[in-house]
């Protein structure tokens, strides 16, 4: 099947440049805030992982080329969430930390067997119905304290636990 988006690559040279340079990814942390704009709830995505495993998940995806990051941070949270999820993206588009992915295990927190990337990582409140779509099975609203037990955590690979923690502390939870 020939791809017509702009932007996208084939199968194989996707391949061919994850083997020859980080590829950018954004990260987004769905949270519900109260009106005094304090963190209540933190959505984690249900997936099904390559390896036939259930894990939870942040909203992640690549950017493409010539594509703005905020534009794919929209474009990746309407994906997982849905149309009428209504995230609320800053206006000032600083990422909460910069997370680098590597094929190999123990470099960092972070493990992508796939590739080297370099991902911006967001947190965004959404106000919407938020209905998962593509391959995510469900979204499920944690409280923060619920989000960093344990439990949780062990459910989330890849370092994404590391990254949620981190999330977290960004917005003055303490755990």
């Amino acid at each position: 099947m020939t791809e017509t988006t702009p932007g996208w690559m084939t199968s194989d040279e996707l391949e061919t440049a994850r083997a020859r340079m980080p590829i950018l990814y954004v990260d987004a942390v769905p949270v519900r805030v109260d009106d005094s704009g304090e963190v209540t709830s933190i959505g984690l995505l249900l997936r099904i992982g390559a390896d036939g495993t259930i894990n939870r998940t942040l909203v992640s995806g690549r950017v493409m080329h010539h594509e703005r990051v905020r534009d794919a941070l929209l474009r990746h949270l309407e994906k997982d969430l849905g149309p009428v999820a209504l995230p609320r993206v800053p206006a000032a588009l600083q990422p909460f930390t910069v997370a680098e992915y590597f094929p190999t295990a123990g470099i960092t927190p972070f493990h992508d067997p796939r590739q080297h990337a370099v991902s911006l990582a967001y947190i965004v409140p959404v106000s919407g119905d938020c209905r998962p779509r593509q391959d995510a099975l469900d979204l499920v609203w944690f409280t923060p304290h619920e989000a960093a037990s344990a439990a949780v955590q062990g459910e989330m690979p890849g370092g994404h636990g590391v990254l949620l923690k981190q999330a977290l502390a960004h917005v003055g939870v303490t755990y």
